[in-house]
């Protein structure tokens, strides 16, 4: 979709056009996660509205929102399938990558991301992370590159037009994009999680693949220092676990609401007027809030750290630091609130129809992603010791302060 803004739109006009979308993306969510249904037409929704192409600037054809609007956004769609923004998460990286460019090569992606173009992810692949090299191997050819491996985790590449690569040459991490049907390509939906089952997260076989040599990207997603971008694909994460949240709470009151049956030892004849019922609403009403406010004091950071198509280094530990926090906090209250809407009801809750099992499992699935257990330890080593923050590199190779 292009479009031919003259400005910003509002978040009164975001919300005005994408609403009607979300709706129609959560009216299938619970029988596309029952039947394990790839989301490809609500990724279609999406491309025709123009979500895709959010922070894309208008004269390319997007519509060119700050940050904050766009995690606003983002969190609005996650509400509606969770799915959706973890299966997209590197496609917004990449546009942002090249909002940072500021080159006519990135400039033509920014145009083909206002047209629909959707690019996915083969980056993670087993024995290789922050300790360790790649496996999958790019050598020069003539015209270019060919590419061997294999990925897991390949996020949302059965949706997308073109698949991001990670890859070794001659012992540097680089990355390259591919076509996603270019001959060689094997997509495997084989992601065998217990919850955010849609998100296309599954094994992608590259055997003997051309790459062109436009297609080289360079250095690769891991190497070292400061980067945007950790806080950023952590980010999409907590924005996830927030639209969770809220979803969460607008299905338990949606229950609540319908219910004329309640318990002999109930404190009101509708389990609606029961005090403890309205607590257990309030408090999930509140994680809901606070994940959200969360995430959209993160994405005021990122927005002072991207600004103006610049990335301003001396922001990049403060952004860093403010998603550690946020994630630490957004998890144990989603989650919190995932077990406990449970309690408004008995047995007829766990209705497996009703699908509100979902809602913990797809939460808890999102958590893992980048323990909270490690960051809050970096947390504790960056203010007792002055050790840097991880971003995506080698622990080895951070630096610890001297007083």
């Amino acid at each position: 979709m292009t479009t031919s803004l003259t400005r910003t739109p509002s978040d009164t006009e975001l919300d005005a056009t994408f609403g009607p979308v979300y709706a129609r993306i959560a009216e299938g969510a619970v029988e596309r996660e029952r039947g394990r249904v790839l989301a490809h037409a609500p990724i279609a929704l999406l491309k025709e509205a123009g979500f895709t192409a959010l922070r894309v600037p208008a004269e390319f054809g997007g519509s060119e929102v700050s940050v904050r609007q766009f995690f606003r956004q983002l969190i609005n769609l996650a509400a509606a399938d969770s799915n959706l923004p973890q299966a997209l998460r590197v496609h917004f990286l990449f546009v942002e990558d090249q909002l940072l460019a500021k080159s006519a090569t990135g400039d033509a992606w920014l145009r083909a991301a206002a047209g629909g173009t959707v690019i996915g992810n083969a980056i993670t692949e087993p024995g290789a992370g922050s300790v360790g090299g790649y496996q999958t191997t790019l050598t020069p050819s003539e015209g270019g590159y060919r590419l061997n491996g294999t990925k897991f985790y390949s996020t949302g590449t059965l949706y997308a037009d073109h698949i991001l690569v990670a890859a070794d040459l001659d012992g540097e991490r680089v990355s390259v994009l591919v076509d996603a049907d270019s001959p060689g390509v094997e997509k495997v939906d084989d992601w065998n999680g217990f919850g955010q089952r849609l998100t296309a997260s599954g094994t992608t076989v590259f055997t003997d693949v051309h790459v062109p040599a436009d297609r080289y990207l360079g250095a690769g997603y891991g190497a070292p220092g400061p980067t945007y971008a950790t806080s950023y694909l952590q980010l999409v994460q907590l924005a996830g676990l927030a639209g969770i949240a809220q979803r969460a709470t607008d299905d338990t009151v949606a229950w609540v609401q319908a219910r004329t049956r309640t318990f002999s030892h109930a404190a009101a004849d509708l389990q609606r007027d029961d005090p403890l019922v309205q607590q257990v609403i309030g408090r999930l009403s509140s994680a809901a809030f606070t994940a959200k406010q969360a995430v959209l004091a993160v994405a005021d950071i990122l927005d002072e750290a991207l600004a103006g198509r610049t990335l301003h280094e001396d922001v990049l530990p403060e952004a860093e630091l403010a998603a550690a926090h946020a994630q630490i906090a957004a998890i144990d209250l989603v989650l919190k609130a995932t077990t406990d809407l449970f309690e408004v009801g008995g047995a007829s809750i766990v209705d497996a129809e009703l699908g509100l099992d979902r809602h913990w499992r797809n939460a808890r699935t999102l958590a893992v992603h980048n323990p909270a257990i490690q960051k809050a330890r970096a947390i504790g080593d960056l203010l007792l010791n002055g050790t840097e923050l991880p971003y995506a590199w080698n622990a080895g190779s951070r630096t610890t302060r001297t007083n």
